[in-house]
């Protein structure tokens, strides 16, 4: 084919080329368009084969104007390509027409664990009150967790607590009441502090976990009383449940303390009326207490002739649990985020 040949019919492939893409209707017709003038049996390619009819002057003319063809048609096959995606765009969008006018999806926001929240409203009343928060080794001693809180070895209040002991010689505390320990060791008095944390008892039902928290407190300085204690009390009470709440102490029993007082508040649910929660009585048990035990001081070398205290403790989950009406101390830690999502702000 004589070379003016081959330039005609290359322009006459470009222009039908250019007019074909360009009406191209849908996506199927511009695949087999672009089978048409691209592929390896192509249109384009097909020129190539007049090389050996042409002069070695001619054929690097040939290959540049093929290539300028094949780049032509590359670049309106992209352009019509661009163009069918938009127009399927828009009518997609009418079909399914927005209504600007419908509120817009909230993003889903997460709730502070019910567990956390109650922690930290004990802690900035007492905070408030003056108390620092001290903190310990969830790993403890036998001497910390037991012997220093006047627990001797074979003292029968120690099968109250079903400890969970560690291989080496350790165990997981029972109660945070190491902590008031290791502050009196490490700090001279007084001493105002409280200590949240996790502990650890073999227990596992409705109203006990295998895992929970506690905030003990502790206050040493001289002069102090179970009258101290109880306005202490009194006033947590009040800023937790409501500023009528009234509570009473019985006497009780903890190594750690004497005298000993189990603490009652009045039935927030019946207002002391009787009912099933406080089982007729219209008081509900919300914490231990009392004086610091004098060998307890010897044992944070602090001379109990000269310096006196007083402790507490009360679990997290019997606090939340009256806060929130919730029976099975087992929600707290199932993730369920059907209850969590109850204490959503």
């Amino acid at each position: 084919m004589p070379s003016e040949q081959v330039w005609s019919k290359l322009q006459e492939l470009l222009d039908d080329g250019l007019k074909s893409i360009g009406s191209a209707a849908d996506e199927n017709a511009l695949v087999a368009l672009q089978k048409r003038f691209f592929g390896k049996k192509g249109e384009v390619q097909a020129y190539m084969q007049h090389m050996k009819e042409l002069t070695p002057d001619e054929r690097p003319k040939l290959g540049a104007l093929v290539n300028q063809v094949r780049d032509k048609l590359e670049a309106r096959f992209v352009e019509a390509q661009k163009h069918l995606e938009e127009a399927k765009m828009l009518a997609d969008l009418k079909h399914r027409r927005v209504d600007l006018s419908l509120p817009g999806r909230l993003p889903m926001r997460g709730a502070e664990h019910p567990l956390q929240k109650t922690q930290r409203e004990i802690e900035d009343i007492f905070l408030s009150m003056g108390f620092e928060i001290a903190r310990g080794p969830q790993s403890e001693w036998d001497y910390f967790n037991f012997e220093a809180l006047n627990f001797p070895e074979d003292h029968p209040a120690r099968d109250m607590q079903d400890t969970l002991m560690l291989e080496n010689g350790s165990l997981l505390r029972t109660h945070t009441s190491p902590v008031q320990v290791r502050t009196m060791l490490c700090y001279e008095p007084p001493i105002r502090i409280i200590a949240p944390g996790t502990v650890y008892r073999r227990d596992d039902d409705v109203t006990h976990s295998p895992v929970f928290h506690q905030i003990e407190g502790l206050h040493i300085e001289k002069g102090l009383n179970l009258t101290h204690l109880r306005g202490i009390l009194q006033l947590f009470a009040q800023s937790l449940f409501g500023k009528n709440t009234k509570i009473r102490l019985r006497p009780s029993f903890f190594p750690f303390t004497e005298p000993s007082v189990e603490v009652d508040i009045a039935c927030i649910f019946c207002g002391q009326k009787g009912c099933r929660l406080c089982k007729q009585t219209g008081w509900i048990e919300i914490l231990g207490a009392g004086m610091v035990d004098p060998n307890v001081l010897r044992e944070g070398h602090i001379d109990p002739e000269v310096w006196s205290g007083w402790a507490f403790g009360v679990g997290i989950e019997r606090v939340a649990m009256l806060l929130h009406g919730i029976s099975d101390i087992r929600l707290f830690f199932e993730s369920d985020l059907r209850f969590l999502g109850q204490f959503r702000r």
